[in-house]
């Protein structure tokens, strides 16, 4: 803390100083200043917490400097030293702020309770103070939210304005006679990749930014107000209330704005001018469908109404159109392959003359869907949480694949989704593999295991798969079930021990895996076609 002490004669502020032991109430600097005018020259450039004055002085007197005071340094708590006990004087130390008033000559222990009472004070207003800055900037912090979830639900629930409408009033002049209203959308969808590379850690700051931008022209002119749709992840809302034929070129004026302080410009979707607030659902619906349908292949204009939206009818092409030969090039696993068939998919995108936002969205949606089938298919043991891992990869929502000036870049988009597919063929490819492997081991399990009583069961329980699959994999990778390749595994055994004529039929069976020796000659006969004993008798024959 600072105390400035202020009296013309050099005697007294040295008195003072002796008196007060400052370091016990924290005051690391004392300031002198000999008449009003010094004072307030000091108190300008070192904002002392606490001063102690005279009244009279030559120049500027006491009684003036408690009236500066009060206005330009309210903070500061003053106590006055006097020698003179005049009421007057009193009263006038109690008007204007003074926290006590002292006679000469100084009491000691008056001096000290004095100069407690008042840091107490300041320290009290100080912890106010510190309590209303806090709930300031929480306001501040709090306040933009709130109207951004009064207006979006305004858009929603029009039945909203009536008890909303005084705040609307007082806080943006939106007069209770506004009968009119247009709806704009700022679009995040196509902005230069620049800049969104920029934010891209942290876009609540590009919100942030865009919306004062916007709030800078509207809130000036008291036109409208700017803020973010808590209903959706990539707008900017904009209410229009005022001068409503001239909206178009106000959004442009505020795109200037934004080129300016971004070096960016962005797309604007506005409605048509609709009853205030019964429709600006309407209005917000037309400045939605101006931005999704506008063309993207094109640059002619940065604000969008339904009025100028690509409205060329052409054939339908969806991307199931292309499932088929896309599925093939992913089972291939030949790069060569999937990216000729994107090329072909993509030709026909380029000979349509218009590509909406809406058309990639559903073209979005369409692969989606159909990469979620393929990975069903392709991976079939595998369960729903593995699947939604597998398709982490892509994004959950459309991400517009745009050139650095903002404008529908097909070369990204077939980069894009060559690199998904090929990334889907390699995981097909690694876990056919893979499969196989699994498969080769099962087989190598049974020529080791075979004269074990081994079942599908123990199996399955051994390589921690199902039985199913193993069953379903092991007959297309040797086209024959698992229990007749274990039969087969056993009947070349079996056959190699007949030929040892010191060996019965029950050890050879026995020996191959078979408990009962009868079973094991039925078995036997049915797949080489004789018993046991003849085939014994036949092999040792020749």
């Amino acid at each position: 803390m600072k105390a400035l002490l202020v009296d013309d004669e050099k005697h007294v502020r040295d008195a003072i100083r002796l008196l007060v032991n400052w370091k016990q109430y924290g005051i690391e600097t004392i300031l002198e200043a000999q008449d009003g005018e010094s004072a307030i020259d000091m108190v300008n450039t070192h904002h002392p917490e606490i001063i102690m004055t005279d009244m009279m002085m030559p120049i500027m007197n006491g009684v003036k400097l408690l009236e500066w005071l009060q206005t330009h340094a309210p903070d500061s708590k003053t106590i006055v030293i006097s020698g003179h006990d005049d009421f007057s004087l009193l009263r006038h130390t109690l008007k204007y702020g003074g926290t006590d008033y002292i006679l000469k000559p100084i009491d000691p222990e008056q001096l000290n309770e004095a100069l407690d009472k008042a840091i107490q004070a300041w320290n009290k207003d100080e912890e106010l103070r510190h309590t209303n800055r806090e709930l300031n900037i929480e306001m501040n912090q709090i306040k933009p939210m709130y109207w951004d979830k009064l207006l979006s639900n305004l858009i929603a629930e029009p039945s909203a304005y009536d008890q909303a409408a005084e705040q609307l009033e007082k806080e943006f002049h939106l007069s209770r006679t506004t009968r009119e209203c247009r709806v704009a959308i700022l679009s995040l969808d196509t902005m230069e990749r620049s800049v969104k590379n920029k934010f891209s850690h942290n876009l609540d700051l590009l919100f942030f930014s865009l919306i004062n931008i916007c709030n800078e022209f509207l809130i000036n002119d008291q036109r409208g107000y700017a803020f973010r749709h808590w209903n959706s992840d990539n707008e900017i809302v904009l209410l229009l209330w005022k001068d409503q034929s001239g909206s178009e070129a106000f959004l442009a004026k505020i795109n200037d704005g934004i080129r300016t302080a971004l070096h960016t410009r962005v797309d604007f979707g506005i409605g048509s001018s609709r009853s205030f607030p019964t429709d600006l659902a309407l209005s917000y619906q037309e400045a939605r469908d101006a931005l999704r349908q506008r063309n993207l292949k094109s640059k002619e204009t940065w604000i969008h109404s339904t009025l100028n939206t690509a409205k060329t009818i052409q054939p339908a092409l969806t991307f199931s159109q292309y499932e088929e030969r896309i599925q093939l090039a992913i089972r291939s696993g030949s790069i060569d392959q999937i990216q000729e068939t994107i090329q072909a998919w993509m030709d026909a995108v380029k000979l349509s003359e218009a590509i909406t936002l809406e058309q990639l969205d559903h073209w979005w949606r369409e692969y989606r869907v159909m990469k979620r089938r393929w990975v069903q298919q392709f991976f079939s043991n595998i369960s729903e949480d593995q699947v939604k891992q597998l398709l982490l990869d892509e994004p959950s929502s459309l991400i517009v694949p745009l050139d650095e000036y903002g404008i529908l870049s097909l070369s990204l988009w077939q980069q894009e989704l060559t690199r998904s597919i090929v990334h889907l063929s390699k995981l097909l490819l690694e876990s056919q593999q893979k499969d196989k492997s699994v498969i080769f081991e099962i087989a190598e399990f049974l020529e080791k295991h075979y004269h074990e009583d081994v079942s599908l069961q123990d199996i399955a329980n051994r390589f921690y798969l199902s039985r199913e699959y193993i069953s379903r994999k092991f007959k297309q990778e040797f086209e024959v079930n698992l229990s007749d390749y274990l039969g087969q595994i056993r009947m070349s055994k079996a056959k190699v021990l007949l030929r040892n004529p010191h060996l019965r039929i029950s050890q050879v069976a026995e020996m191959v895996g078979y408990q009962d020796e009868k079973y094991f000659s039925k078995v036997f006969k049915k797949l080489e076609g004789l018993t046991p004993n003849e085939y014994r008798k036949t092999a040792n024959s020749i």
